[in-house]
């Protein structure tokens, strides 16, 4: 079972896996197969994030941090739900892709400066 931190440090690297994931199925220049790719990536993530996402709503309940707050996390589940899935198709929009990414990377950054300062306790 993942800690909150060991939770936050893979969502960061799905988001790496994403951002080199759709250039690559550009050059390739195929569809995926989605219950075979898409799917169950998807699957094991979301679960993840919305596993992540419980955890952090409860730490911002009781431990108000002064950098985090309730609309970003839900954000982030959202926009991640979304590049997830979108990182797979080659005619999705670059920029818009890539300013998602940014976006979900630099908070979940922030939360992991949070959580390591607290001395990276069990979340």
């Amino acid at each position: 079972m993942l800690n909150l931190l060991e939770k936050t440090e893979r969502l960061l690297s799905v988001c790496e896996e994403c951002l080199e994931r759709l250039p690559a199925m550009r050059e390739l220049d195929k569809e995926p197969d989605f219950f075979a790719e898409v799917k169950p990536y998807a699957d094991t993530n979301h679960k993840l994030l919305d596993e992540w996402t419980e955890e952090m709503r409860t730490l911002i309940r009781e431990e108000k941090p002064k950098y985090v707050h309730p609309h970003q996390i839900e954000s982030l589940n959202d926009s991640m739900k979304q590049f997830i899935v979108q990182s797979f198709y080659k005619n999705t929009g670059k920029k818009r892709f890539v300013l998602s990414i940014n976006s979900a990377t630099y908070t979940l950054r922030t939360i992991l400066d949070e959580l390591k300062g607290k001395g990276g306790e069990d979340g």
